[in-house]
């Protein structure tokens, strides 16, 4: 029998008011890839940040045997100590400091005089680099480097650190598909080396390529542990939301009317060179009720489609005509853009969609506040009520709507993110990634959300790399490709196949 080279035995922890942990039971074994899922604030990140000392021996219940012994991390540097290193879903890089520098920082290499020595530092974070398959020069400054390559410095200064277990909190969500597949193999490259790891993920296909053994957590309780050869999708799903779903997306019965949107021959620049198309001579519609998918690869330009039709221009140059009802209207800057009736729920959530330190009442409010206002001032009864009525609705999980927006799981800002645009009362909402980085559970309630809105009549887009989501919720789809639509199916003519070819097509030169 395989030893487990880490357990943890009825693990309770209790925030004021809610208990995150109650008597979880987990046990991962040496050399494995040992994968957690759960729906968002189901208490997987809880869990291992009771591991690795973030919330410190004592403030919570249950023991902790790693290696053989009982340990109590008081802080993270402990835990690292003994060869414990998680890797944050927000990457915890400095962003001015080189590649080396980051890799070794609090883990400086040192020569005479307690000086760094910064040739021993640069080559071994050459070594680690080449471990980790990244081709960087270690004096690359972080800045300098994409999202992928930071996950794979954020693995190279774990190595650094004579890593046992690694610990990886969503690593792909923010990643495009190939860099997520280089990351999975590394991954199972190390483990092939001896080192353990555990991975949170919402994507069930990584975890079936990758994992060994699988844990679900729901409620903040292990619900089952499940071998490689017993998982299955659905299985883990059921475990997750406490149910089946018998289909992965809500029945959805279109009712359409009339044209809402008609773009034609929209073309944009890029706003730092100017010589470069991104978006090239696209046309397409949009009526009531309808469900319109925008499929194509990164760099497609899809979301610079979405942004230059909503008026974030950046000082690029824009041609093309839009009609909204059959009238020609202007959406040069954003506020002509939601004044024509246009919305736009952004893939970046974080960055452009909400405001994380503003409360949830403000964060709905805030694209409509001249809906709020009584002689000029907002008022703060009929805000508080807005936001309240959308929090019962939408299904926001938090005690009020008083809490900051950044305390929220994915799943819950997303929503606070759609409540702002539904209140805005658009007749076309753009939805950019709308379920990314978000548990099934809660991707359910936001597809059971768009349909209601088709349903009043709303004309829909949805952008999303997720092929078998546009499947499952468009009524219609388009295929762009270097800028360019390619096709127009129709969701009865719309397979893997058939958008997968458009996708990939190449535009004639």
């Amino acid at each position: 029998m395989a030893e487990h080279i880490l357990e943890m035995r009825g693990i309770t922890k209790t925030f004021p008011g809610v208990k995150a942990l109650s008597n979880v039971n987990f046990a991962v074994q040496r050399g494995e890839i040992h994968a957690i899922c759960g729906e968002n604030g189901a208490g997987k990140s809880t869990l291992m940040k009771v591991l690795s000392g973030v919330y410190p021996h004592g403030t919570y219940e249950g023991d902790i045997h790693f290696a053989g012994d009982v340990v109590e991390f008081k802080n993270l540097r402990e835990s690292e100590a003994r060869g414990i290193v998680i890797i944050h879903q927000e990457l915890a890089l400095s962003p001015h400091l080189s590649i080396a520098e980051n890799i070794f920082l609090n883990n400086e290499r040192r020569g005479v005089g307690g000086l760094i020595d910064w040739n021993r530092t640069n080559f071994e974070a050459g070594q680690l680099l080449q471990r980790v398959g990244l081709k960087e020069n270690p004096t690359t400054k972080v800045n300098q480097i994409g999202v992928g390559k930071q996950q794979l410095v954020e693995i190279a200064k774990a190595l650094s650190k004579e890593v046992k277990l690694l610990i990886l909190d969503e690593p792909t969500a923010a990643l495009n598909d190939e860099d997520s597949d280089h990351l999975l193999e590394l991954i199972l490259s190390l483990r092939e080396q001896g080192i353990t790891s555990i991975i949170i993920s919402h994507k069930l296909n990584e975890i079936k390529k990758v994992a060994d053994t699988v844990t679900v957590i729901r409620d903040g309780r292990t619900i089952e542990t499940i071998a490689k050869a017993e998982v299955t999708e659905d299985r883990i799903i059921k475990d997750m939301v406490g149910r089946d779903l018998e289909h992965r997306y809500p029945d959805h019965e279109p009712n359409i009317g009339e044209e809402l949107l008609r773009v034609e021959n929209w073309t944009a620049h890029h706003p730092q060179d100017p010589s470069r198309v991104v978006v090239d001579s696209v046309s397409i519609s949009v009526r009531a009720g309808e469900i319109v998918g925008i499929a194509g690869l990164m760099g497609a330009g899809r979301t610079e489609f979405a942004m230059s039709l909503f008026g974030h221009s950046y000082g690029s140059r824009i041609s093309g005509k839009v009609y909204l009802r059959g009238k020609e209207v202007k959406t040069r800057t954003v506020a002509e853009a939601i004044g024509a009736g246009l919305a736009y729920a952004t893939e970046d959530r974080k960055t452009y969609g909400l405001n994380l330190i503003e409360d949830i009442k403000r964060n709905i409010s805030m694209a409509s506040l001249r809906r709020l206002q009584k002689r000029g001032l907002v008022d703060d009864n009929e805000e508080y009520r807005v936001a309240n009525d959308y929090r019962k609705s939408m299904n926001i999980k938090a005690p009020s709507v008083l809490v900051p927006v950044g305390k929220l799981s994915g799943g819950n800002q997303q929503k606070v993110v759609l409540s702002k645009w539904i209140y805005a009362d658009p007749d076309v909402l753009i939805l950019d990634e709308p379920t990314r980085g978000i548990d099934v559970g809660a991707k359910y309630e936001i597809y059971t959300i768009i349909n209601g809105l088709a349903a009043q009549g709303k004309g829909i887009i949805v952008i999303s790399s997720e092929l078998p989501e546009l499947l499952g919720i468009s009524d219609r789809v388009y295929a762009l490709s270097e800028g360019r639509i390619t096709g127009e199916l129709p969701i009865e003519d719309a397979t893997p196949e058939s958008v997968l070819k458009l996708m990939t097509m190449e535009k004639a030169r």
